[in-house]
């Protein structure tokens, strides 16, 4: 981003100045990220540990807990700095690094989010040609394009973004260096920026949406064909968590981004659901509902508890 005015740095401002709660928010999104990390985290390794788990659908739920701990620790331990030290003080740098991540890391989470309606379209509407089509050598393919075009595009965006000027406050009302944020002290080379985000609302937001809801339109039209009330509920019990996280994401990045800028205590609020509470309650509703990984992580808890047990034994 050009500069007009000499700023060389950006002063975040989180929640009010003046607020007595400080402490409490702290020790909140600390808890908050550590049950977050700590819950995906778990997921992660029960699906690498259990090869009865090696399958597409739990790959594409275990990128999902990567995303998610990426989302959290691309903000809160900035946020949680800013508020134990009370230096707000953010370099452009640190700024746009943090920009670039929180993009990409949103970005892949839009695709995979689509990827994993078009694994169930797969697995419900032509089961028969799942393990052709959502082989592993395909399934390792998607994940690395997931990544890729993330990160390429997260690029494009950030370059766009370095070439506008500067000439307002530097003062950025919210949790995180974000573009919504950014755009409000910005005026001039914004024509090619503004482009370049309404193709990628385009192409990344309403088609991967779109074709998530022809996924489903024929997932639940096959359903109610079904004569069997159990497959019927079988088929709707592996979609419902699907579509559960994915109205979360969607609705929350939505509402952050069509809340008026000058509203900044709910622009924080829908940051802070989108960012941190949407990445902690993810595998508690995907894959902690989800009756394999129950059993799965069961059996590694039971497993972990008789090794300690053993090596405590052992020493007497």
């Amino acid at each position: 981003m050009k500069n007009e005015t000499s700023i060389n740095f950006f002063y975040i401002v989180p929640f009010s100045e003046e607020t007595r709660d400080k402490p409490f928010i702290s020790i909140f999104f600390c808890l908050m990220y550590l049950i977050g990390v700590l819950i995906n985290s778990s997921i992660i390794t029960v699906i690498c540990l259990d090869v009865q788990l090696h399958k597409p659908m739990y790959l594409f739920i275990c990128n999902l807990s990567i995303l998610d701990i990426c989302y959290t620790s691309v903000t809160v331990p900035k946020l949680l700095h800013i508020l134990f030290s009370g230096n707000h003080i953010v370099s452009f740098s640190q700024c746009y690094t943090q920009l670039y991540l929180f993009l990409a890391v949103g970005i892949a989470e839009e695709i995979l989010l689509f990827i994993m309606a078009y694994d169930r379209y797969v697995a419900i509407c032509i089961p028969l040609h799942y393990h052709v089509i959502l082989s592993r050598r395909n399934c390792i393919l998607i994940t690395f394009g997931i990544w890729a075009a993330a990160f390429l595009n997260s690029l494009l965006l950030i370059v766009s973004a370095l070439n506008m000027t500067s000439c307002h406050s530097n003062i950025i009302h919210q949790i995180v260096c974000d573009l919504k944020s950014l755009t409000r002290i910005i005026c001039t080379g914004t024509t090619m920026f503004f482009v370049i985000i309404g193709l990628e609302i385009l192409i990344l937001s309403l088609v991967p949406v779109l074709g998530t809801c022809i996924s489903y339109v024929n997932i639940f039209l096959l359903i109610f064909k079904m004569k069997s009330k159990e497959s019927r509920r079988k088929a709707f019990s592996t979609c419902s968590s699907h579509i559960t996280v994915m109205s979360i994401f969607y609705g929350a990045c939505l509402a952050g981004y069509l809340i008026p800028p000058y509203i900044d205590f709910l622009d924080v609020s829908f940051n802070v659901v989108y960012a941190n509470i949407i990445p902690m309650i993810n595998p508690i509703i995907y894959s902690l509902q989800n009756s394999n990984v129950q059993s799965a992580l069961l059996r590694f808890i039971k497993e972990m508890f008789f090794i300690h047990r053993n090596s405590h034994s052992g020493d007497w």
